[in-house]
């Protein structure tokens, strides 16, 4: 045990630093919290239960941070000499006695929304040295103030459901500069509670509350407090039919009035009102207002009736049971006018319950899916209601208020997904959502209004802890977030938690735990398909496996340092899902090899296969260990059947080895040739890029392979001329350029010999006398028939006062990409175009927005531009998403970066988090040219430029990007 002199950081808009570090137990403006005594905690009787209930939650944790207990008093107890005071302007009477005495200065917070002051007060009372008073403008805001200081005193709001050790001390000492808060950025800011089916209710129903064997009080008792410490105040709960409606267990609905928690249900439960697991069809009828409306509205009257004296936001809504379209065989105008007199008469309902003008009943309303078309198609929202955007279920949003909507009355909010189950793929299972991209389309929707009202669907809350972290610091207070810090805001997060000293590893895992998900989530890498990482094309498979070892083994590393009270909630935030992730890739890339190399007869193809299916036990090892953490508080919460399907090992091939060693060869770009003229060549090695290529020596039959190897010329560099393989060798392929003879298509060969077998690989080097290496430098270039081309790094720039141009990290295959102009920014169009068009004439102007990337060809004729998008919609139904695409002075093409919702070219984006966009230009010669890239709508994301003369070869990200060396 130490003594704790801490700092407590709280963010205003004046101010960072108020609650600062002490190195005295004494001092002017020095609080003696737990020192040498131990100060009391005083309430008001007439305050909120909130109120009283946060108290005893900071008593609490004083205890586990020091081990001292800390009185729970009322305003009417002995004052003693230090004192905290936590209470509600108007509720307290020794927070009003303060402020008219002037003592305390609360004018910042009075009749504000969540906001709390804090101030260290001399004498307050006879005989009371000192008073740390919190004042709340609310009784939310009384809590906010005490829980912070809570977590700066070592208990992390995450304590409980991650289990991050409370930071232990003899003493704590605090130093009080006065200090106000600010209004949240977003009024409501909550979760979801989702698909609970396969953690969230098999833990809580068998585990946690197997007394009721369901989700009820005291599991939701934990959710609030968690959502109260991280200053949420909303909650949607659970609603699927496995699990007992909400509002079946009275004390539900206590409990989170007693936590300040605001109840409000999703998308298809209109007025709180469960329809999946609530509406019985045998005894009220079809779920089908055109048929039914009476049945429908007598339940939904009863639910306001008995939930109407609590905290509500109220869901105005008409979908089918639980997430389908609205039943009947309506078209669509008569959808609209169905919806519209169903929501008509939902707020006569709470007109006529809750006995107030409707105005002022918080009300939202979800364009959802199908419900989205109907509000395109003329569907009247009352002003007053707030419009809640969804994303696509993948984390893109699809639209946000018009400039028209942004004049609302209700403004707007946001339903965003870091967890979903559903089409084309389900991601239950780990979350790997990257923080830029939630930065970007949460600033996106906050600058467009969508500021009541933010919710998020977090599936089982485990294991998105850290990213529900980020959401609701988001909605707290969005403008401390930039594009900049988001990207280590994953680390800060964990080094905030287990040291400083591995802030730097944190970084480098969270950045390629992210980015490889990025291109694919590890829930979806089992239904690659088609679209398979290359096992022999630009090197996708293996880059990416090895990435995933790599990190796993660091944070592996990282956790075998840790003490034993840090280790269960490491294994849970981090160790698990990086870890997890590598094992999927492993498994089913893993399996891809396995098959690839058995259709060659390839022994190794046998011991790989042992591989994966170790690479599954540890899978289910880390999963039984996940649950047995602490003695099996978490048992039933990590699943791998999430979804209703099954985690099983792929399909695995074997090879009868031949009775003796038999020599095979696979060279680098090589795929399976069968039927096909066959010879092993290698892929040209190019003097301005200077590659080195891999060939793979492998063993058909028993027994080791002794082989051996022998080039055609000297300046064919090999790493290895001979060895012993009992499955396969691995050897890498270079040229000595200070030796090659000049020329375009200088020819040599590798000859591999084993006992009286022999295979030939051809090798072409492509190094004519001119241009000089250095005449191309830093130039893209042509390399085997393909320019790939990194779009963050242009070599010219043209910008306009309205269009700047700005490289984001933290997204794309590559972790960066470049926005091509800010999203709300002014955009000009070009003369006679019109941007639902696919091509324009030449653009002769030099004044539109540009990028340039100039790159070399060797070849001329027509070529296929390609370039990688990350799918992001339009902002609203008043922009687009297209750019332009133009070679020299070739006409210019307009793709769109965006697809339209559930059609084949929108599951082909969300996917791999990329569209694809194929253009066709024409080169007029070999040499010097120009891709350009215009901003037409502002603020989609481009990832690369890939110009094809015919060599592109089939891969899932295209070609690494090179510039001339």
């Amino acid at each position: 045990m130490r003594k704790l002199y801490l700092l407590l950081f709280f963010i205003s808009a004046t101010a960072e630093a108020q609650v600062l570090v002490s190195g005295s137990a004494v001092g002017k403006n020095i609080f003696p919290l737990a020192s040498a005594s131990v100060a009391a905690i005083y309430y008001d009787s007439r305050d909120a239960e909130l109120v009283r209930r946060t108290a005893w939650l900071f008593a609490q944790d004083v205890y586990n941070v020091t081990g001292k207990k800390i009185d729970v008093l009322s305003e009417n107890a002995r004052p003693q000499k230090n004192m905290v005071v936590v209470g509600t302007i108007g509720h307290n009477r020794l927070i009003d006695q303060l402020v008219h005495q002037k003592k305390i200065d609360v004018g910042k917070i009075k009749n504000g929304w969540e906001q709390y002051a804090i101030t260290l007060v001399e004498k307050p009372f006879k005989g009371v040295d000192k008073a740390l008073v919190i004042a709340g403008c609310d009784r939310r805001g009384a809590a906010y103030g005490l829980l912070s200081v809570s977590e700066a005193i070592g208990v992390h709001p995450w304590y409980w459901w991650a289990d991050v050790p409370v930071k232990k001390h003899s003493s704590v000492n605090l130093e009080v500069k006065a200090f106000s808060s600010k209004t949240p950025s977003v009024k409501y800011r909550g979760i979801f509670i989702n698909d609970e089916d396969w953690g969230l209710f098999p833990w809580s129903a068998k585990n946690f509350e197997p007394e009721l064997k369901d989700i009820g009080p005291k599991t939701y008792a934990k959710i609030c407090e968690l959502l109260l410490r991280l200053k949420a105040n909303y909650l949607s709960p659970a609603m699927h039919s496995i699990t007992g409606a909400f509002n079946k267990y009275p004390d539900n609905k206590l409990v989170a009035d007693s936590f300040g928690i605001v109840m409000g249900s999703i998308h298809a439960e209109p007025l709180l009102f469960n329809n999946a697991s609530e509406w019985d069809k045998k005894t009220m009828g079809e779920w089908n207002y055109v048929k039914n409306k009476e049945g429908i509205n007598k339940v939904l009257t009863q639910r306001v009736q008995e939930n109407g004296m609590f905290e509500n936001v109220y869901t105005l809504a008409l979908r089918g049971i639980h997430d389908a379209v609205m039943e009947g065989d309506l078209n669509m105008q008569e959808r609209v006018e169905v919806l519209g007199k169903a929501l008509e008469d939902q707020r006569d309902i709470l007109k006529n319950v809750l006995k107030k003008p409707v105005e002022e009943v918080p009300q939202i309303f979800y364009p959802y899916k199908e419900v989205l078309d109907v509000y395109n198609a003329g569907l009247k929202v009352p002003d007053d209601v707030t419009i809640v955007w969804t994303d696509d279920d993948y984390g893109y949003i699809k639209r946000l208020s018009n400039s028209q909507e942004q004049k609302r009355k209700g403004r707007a909010g946001v339903y965003y997904h870091i967890s979903y189950w559903g089409p084309p793929n389900d991601n239950l299972w780990l979350c790997t959502t990257p923080p830029q991209l939630m930065y970007q389309e949460l600033r996106k929707a906050y600058e467009t209004t969508a500021d009541r009202l933010w919710v998020v669907n977090v599936g089982d809350i485990k294991p998105a802890e850290y990213h529900i972290s980020l959401f609701m610091e988001m909605a707290y207070d969005i403008h401390q977030f930039n594009d900049k810090n988001i990207v280590e805001h994953h680390a800060d997060f964990l080094s905030g938690i287990y040291g400083q000293q591995y802030r730097n590893d944190f970084l480098d895992i969270s950045k390629v735990y992210h980015q490889l998900a990025f291109a694919r989530k590890p829930e979806y890498i089992k239904n690659t398909r088609s679209d398979a990482f290359s096992l022999y094309n630009y090197n996708e498979l293996d880059n990416r496996v090895n990435e995933y070892t790599r990190i796993a083994n660091k944070a592996k590393a990282i956790m075998n340092k840790l003490d034993e009270t840090q280790y269960p909630s490491y294994f849970q935030l981090l160790y698990y899902p990086v870890k997890g992730s590598a094992l999927f890739n492993q498994i089913w890339l893993g399996a891809q090899k396995v098959n690839d190399y058995a259709s060659k007869k390839n022994v190794t193809a046998n011991q790989l296969r042992k591989n994966v299916i170790a690479y599954g036990d540890t899978l289910q090892k880390i999963t039984d260990e996940y649950n047995s953490l602490l003695n099996g508080k978490w048992k039933y919460m990590m699943s791998l059947s999430n979804g209703g399907g099954r985690f099983s090992i792929p399909e695995l091939a074997t090879v009868a080895p031949a009775s003796s060693p038999q020599l095979g060869i696979s060279a680098e770009g090589e795929v399976n040739t069968k039927g096909r003229i066959h010879q092993h060549i290698l892929p040209a090695f190019n003097k301005y890029v200077r590659q080195t290529y891999y060939i793979d020596i492998f063993n058909k039959g028993n027994a080791s392979l002794n082989w051996a190897a022998t080039t055609s010329h000297p300046w064919l560099v090999l790493d290895k001329h001979n060895g012993n393989a009992a499955t396969q060798e691995r050897i890498y392929v270079s040229i000595d350029w200070n030796k090659v003879p000049a020329g375009e298509n200088i020819k040599s060969e590798i000859i591999f010999s084993a006992n009286d077998m022999h295979e030939k690989v051809l090798v072409s080097v492509f190094n004519p006398a001119n241009p000089s290496v250095n005449e191309l430098k830093d130039l893209y270039v042509e390399d085997n028939g393909v320019v790939s081309i990194d779009a963050t790094r242009y070599h010219r720039k043209k910008e306009t006062a309205d269009i700047k141009f700005k490289v984001l990290d933290g997204l794309g295959f590559d972790d960066k990409v470049v926005q091509l102009g800010d999203p709300f920014a002014k955009y000009q169009f070009y003369p006679s175009l019109e941007l639902t068009s696919n091509y324009v004439a030449p653009v002769r102007s030099s004044d539109f927005p540009v990028l340039e990337y100039d790159f070399y060809s060797f070849n001329s004729g027509p070529v296929d531009v390609y370039t990688y998008m990350v799918p992001v919609f339009p902002l609203n139904d008043e922009h687009g998403s297209r750019y332009g695409v133009m070679v020299d002075n070739s006409p210019v093409y307009l793709p769109e970066a965006s697809a339209p919702y559930y059609s084949t070219l929108w599951i082909q984006s969300i996917l791999r988090n990329t569209r694809i966009n194929k253009t066709t230009h024409m080169i007029d010669k070999p040499g010097k040219h120009t891709v350009k890239i215009y901003a037409a709508h502002p603020g989609v994301l481009l990832q690369k430029v890939v110009v094809d003369f015919g060599g592109m070869k089939k891969s899932y990200m295209g070609p690494e990007c090179r510039q001339s060396k």
